[in-house]
Formats: C-alpha cells, sequence, structure tokens
C-alpha cells in the first residue's frame, strides 16, 4: 500500500488563497521580488511613508506579471521591520487578486519573522535561516517553523560565514539537511537550500567559479538531498554590470536556464529583467557563457568589451526597431514571444487584409506565435512573467479582431442552413 500521508509527499506544496505545487515536471517559479525594500527604491520610499496601499499596487502588478510566490522584506535601519510586516501582509490578505498566490516571509530578524508567520494566510515560505548562529538556534527557528506549518528557506552559511566554493555549499547544506531531517523531522520536502549566488565578470580570479559552484552544488542536492529545492537570487549573479541593462537581461536568461536544467527550482528573479534566451544575440551568449563558465582567461575583458557598446547603441538607437522590417507574420510572432503590444493592432490589421475570414489569422499568425511560446517555455528559455506577456499581447491581438469575426458570424447567419437537435425522453 503506497502511503500517501503528507510527510512523504515528495512535492512542494505551498498556498495563498490558491495552492502551488512544485514537481519534478514543475517549470522555474518565479518569486517576485520588487516587495522587497532591499529590491526596489520605491518600494522602499512608500513603506518609509507608510504609503501602503500605494505599496499594495507593487504587489499586485508583481502577481499581474507573472510572479508565482511573493517576496516581502521590509529590513531597512529606518523602518520598524516588525509592524511594517504586519501591516502589509493584513493589507494583502484582504486584497483576494494578490493574497491568491503564496508569501515568501523574507527577514534577516527572527522577531520579524515569526510576526509575519502569526499572520500570513496559507502556507508561506520562511527566508531564511542558516547555522550562522550555531545548531542551537538553527534547530529552535526551524522547530517553530514547522509548528507554523511552513516551508523553509536555508542560506549555506555557517559559524565560519557564508559558503563561497563548492565544497563548503554541499558540506553546509548537508549538515543543516540532517539536523532538520534527523532532529527536528521537519519535512524534506519543505526545505529549499539557497547555495548562495555571487557575482561574476567582477575582475577577482577567487569569483571566476560562482556560477559553475552554484550549478555543481545544486546538482549535488537534488542528487544526494532527497527531495529538497534549490533557490536563489538571481540578480547577484549580474551585479558587476549595474546600468546595462542589455548584459544583465542576457545573463539573468543565461544563468536561469543552465541553473534549471541543473535543477533549480524557484528564484527571486525581476521578470523586467529578464531576456529570452534563445533571442539573445549570438556574440553576447557566448561571452556571458564564457564568463559563467569560465571558459576563457580573458573572459571578463571580453564581456566588458561588448558590454561597452551595447549600452551606447541602446542610448542612440532611434526610429523604429529593426524587427519592424520583418514580414508581417514574424512581427506578429516577435511580439508574442517579445510581449511587445506597441504594434500588435496594426499588425493583426495588416494580416487580416491577406487573408479571407478573421478567424484564419487566429488560428495562422497568432497561433504559430504562441506555439513558439509554448515550445519555449517548454524547454525552459522562456519563464512564466514572459508567457504571462504573451498571453496579454495574444489577448489584445483577439480582443481587436473580435468586432469583425462577429460581423462575419452575423453575415453568415443568412446563408446558414439549420440544424435540429432532439432529446429522446428516457
Amino acid at each position: 500500500m503506497i502511503d500517501s500521508s503528507p510527510e512523504n509527499r515528495i512535492t512542494l506544496e505551498l498556498s495563498g488563497l490558491e495552492p502551488l505545487v512544485v514537481t519534478r515536471d514543475s517549470n522555474f517559479i518565479n518569486v517576485g521580488e520588487r516587495t522587497n525594500v532591499a529590491g526596489s527604491r520605491k518600494f522602499l520610499r512608500l513603506i518609509k511613508e507608510e504609503s501602503f496601499e500605494e505599496a499594495l499596487t507593487i504587489a499586485r502588478h508583481q502577481v499581474e506579471g507573472g510572479a508565482q510566490v511573493l517576496d516581502v522584506n521590509m529590513d531597512d535601519g529606518m523602518i520598524d521591520s516588525k509592524a511594517a510586516m504586519v501591516k502589509f501582509l493584513n493589507l494583502i490578505a484582504a486584497e483576494p487578486d494578490i493574497a491568491r498566490i503564496p508569501i515568501m516571509i523574507d527577514s534577516s530578524k527572527w522577531e520579524v519573522i515569526e510576526a509575519g508567520l502569526q499572520v500570513v494566510q496559507g502556507k508561506a515560505v520562511v527566508n531564511s535561516i542558516s547555522l550562522k548562529e550555531g545548531e542551537s538556534e538553527f534547530i529552535e527557528h526551524a522547530t517553530k517553523i514547522k509548528r507554523y506549518g511552513a516551508a523553509v528557506v536555508v542560506m549555506a552559511f555557517d559559524e565560519k560565514g557564508q559558503a563561497d566554493t563548492y565544497e563548503r555549499r554541499i558540506s553546509i547544506c548537508q549538515r543543516a539537511y540532517e539536523i532538520l531531517v534527523k532532529q527536528v523531522h521537519f519535512p524534506p520536502r519543505d526545505i529549499i537550500f539557497d547555495p548562495n549566488i555571487f557575482p561574476v565578470a567582477t575582475g577577482m580570479d577567487e569569483h571566476r567559479k560562482n556560477a559553475i559552484d552554484f550549478f555543481e552544488a545544486t546538482r549535488w542536492i537534488k542528487a544526494n538531498l532527497p527531495h529538497a529545492h534549490v533557490s536563489g537570487g538571481v540578480s547577484n549573479v549580474s551585479f558587476s554590470f549595474r546600468g546595462n541593462d542589455r548584459v544583465r537581461e542576457a545573463m539573468h536568461a543565461s544563468f536561469l536556464y543552465h541553473g534549471v536544467q541543473a535543477g533549480m527550482d524557484l528564484g527571486i528573479v525581476n521578470p523586467a529583467m529578464l531576456e529570452v534566451y534563445d533571442d539573445i544575440s549570438k556574440d553576447l551568449l557566448e561571452r556571458v557563457e564564457d564568463v559563467l563558465f569560465d571558459r576563457r582567461d580573458d573572459a571578463t575583458e571580453r564581456l566588458m568589451e561588448i558590454a561597452e557598446g551595447l549600452n551606447s547603441s541602446k542610448k542612440e538607437a532611434t526610429g523604429p526597431p529593426e524587427w519592424r522590417q520583418l514580414p508581417v507574420k514574424k512581427r506578429i510572432a516577435h511580439a508574442l514571444v517579445k510581449g511587445i503590444d506597441t504594434f500588435i493592432e496594426e499588425d493583426v490589421e495588416e494580416s487580416r487584409l491577406e487573408f479571407e475570414k478573421t478567424l484564419e489569422v487566429i488560428e495562422g499568425p497568432l497561433m504559430d506565435g504562441m506555439n513558439i511560446v509554448g515550445d519555449l517555455f517548454g524547454e525552459g528559455k522562456m519563464f512564466l512573467p514572459q508567457v504571462v506577456k504573451s498571453a496579454r499581447v495574444m489577448k489584445k491581438a483577439v480582443a481587436y479582431l473580435t468586432p469583425y469575426l462577429e460581423q462575419e458570424k452575423t453575415t453568415a447567419k443568412s446563408t446558414s442552413g439549420k440544424v435540429l437537435l432532439a432529446t429522446v425522453k428516457g
């Protein structure tokens, strides 16, 4: 007989008003980062000003943008973090469109985490605990988190500091896992390790293997710590290129693609700073991955060379983008993949004039474009926030075509035959 009790399920199950079940077959789970005072200047300003209602709009935009978990962090020296966390979570609870997704209670202060756990709806995630202060405190906090019914992010951090090598990462994670499972009896499916994503291309030799060590540690965790999950703060990897969005977007997309291949389940990432993997130019992708995989000694210098040019070209760009010169079918596909709705009505109108029936535009160019989106998502080269943007473009295109569809239906009625439907009694 198969034991189907909660303690023996192998999936990570979270919830807001709606459940989120993470399985081996799940694509990457995106954690929205903009309701974090360290991740958004606007959010920090609003919380400092106690403009909590306006701060809720940022949370709503994260959910609408495809965030599947919402990270909430109030750690700032000028804020009463505990009071702000409680107030904001209570406000979220009154907004069903936000509260439908799980909350990640993010703080370095235990009193803030526990206050959040006492008011949050559903099954939340605590971010984070670690062995930094020793085993006794680690066990105490883990026991309370288990009692509150939450999942937990465990940082690769011990009494000696943050793990900055592959060996330290796996050693700390293994030690934490054994304590949690054997002593605290914490459900393994509710353990999420963060093996530390550190910047690359810093110019320092000791940072050259930061990405490789994360990927390899992720593979080791998935192979050796049954049912545990892996997460991380993706934007950390591109910290050396702050201010250069083109390079950062490419680095995030490439890092995520390879991280997911290694077994990364979820992570904190800004969807606006994420490129579609297949759309990264060949030269830029090669240089980014030379850095991520430490493939050559001059990798950092070569990426910096192209980065300067990309920054300049972005500032100097004028006139219509190059993709506007493509045939209309390819323009529609590009708009869907990139989530650009600026020209979609113009393009579907041009396409409509090429077909006998309006429905053929939907069944042809629009569905062809969405099939590309589906394939990229299935291959781990696009992620849910990007798919949500694609769906919005599709919705706008269909909304534009709807009056023409209705008109054609009305015209067709006069020439259509009749269908008789009958039900036999008994």
